[in-house]
């Protein structure tokens, strides 16, 4: 099983999960969650398509989750996760070139994307960057290794993680289980990706305009 048909599929392997582990599905999901935002380096697990899909199973009373169990483990492992990938930002930077094996773990262009980013939108980009693949993994990395001050840094921090786990949680509650959604379910998932990239998109190709004017 790839990870691209993971994440296409999320649904169909969540259905999986929960007939295999039961009540300890809570726990994969915060696994996977924390995986996500909290090491810099797993930025391709699934995020929102994982929250959409086990709300919608979580109002199906076939399956036997609770909702709010649902929102509170993706709630604290979308938090832990960012602070933990602060803390690893704030470690590279002292380590400096002493781990250069850890950089060649990093992929460099989701970096430099994440740090203009950054750096075009300040502190709020902790809250919008929840809501954007790859970006989100970045984020509280580079927030680390600038040296943002760590209580600023954990309020934006749990202001995107209430923010962005209840949104997912009550779109996937809501609309998870309309038929036309779960008949088209993998489109819709490549749909939320392609609305979540397009900030950034929008930046580059602003950025790229800019500089063919300064060129000419």
């Amino acid at each position: 099983m790839t990870i691209i048909n993971f994440i296409l599929h999320i649904d169909h392997h969540l259905i999986e999960i929960v007939n295999q582990f039961g009540n300890w599905t809570y726990l994969i999901i915060f696994a996977i969650i924390f995986i996500e935002t909290g090491l810099v380096i797993f930025p391709f697990l699934p995020g929102d398509s994982l929250i959409f899909a086990a709300s919608s199973l979580a109002v199906n009373p076939e399956y036997n989750l609770n909702i709010w169990w649902i929102y509170f483990s993706v709630l604290l492992a979308a938090i832990l996760g960012d602070a933990c990938n602060y803390e690893i930002g704030a470690w590279s930077v002292k380590q400096g070139t002493k781990h250069t094996w850890f950089n060649r773990l990093i992929n460099q262009k989701n970096r430099l994307a994440a740090e203009n980013f950054f750096n075009r939108h300040g502190p709020i980009t902790i809250v919008i960057g929840r809501f954007i693949p790859f970006i989100r993994t970045f984020v509280p990395f580079i927030s680390g290794g600038s040296n943002m001050h760590y209580g600023k840094f954990a309020l934006y921090n749990v202001i995107g993680g209430i923010i962005w786990s209840g949104l997912f949680t009550i779109l996937g509650a809501f609309f998870g289980n309309i038929p036309f959604v779960k008949e088209h379910f993998s489109m819709l998932l490549i749909a939320i990706i392609l609305i979540s990239v397009l900030p950034i998109l929008i930046v580059a190709l602003k950025k790229r305009i800019k500089n063919k004017k300064e060129f000419h």
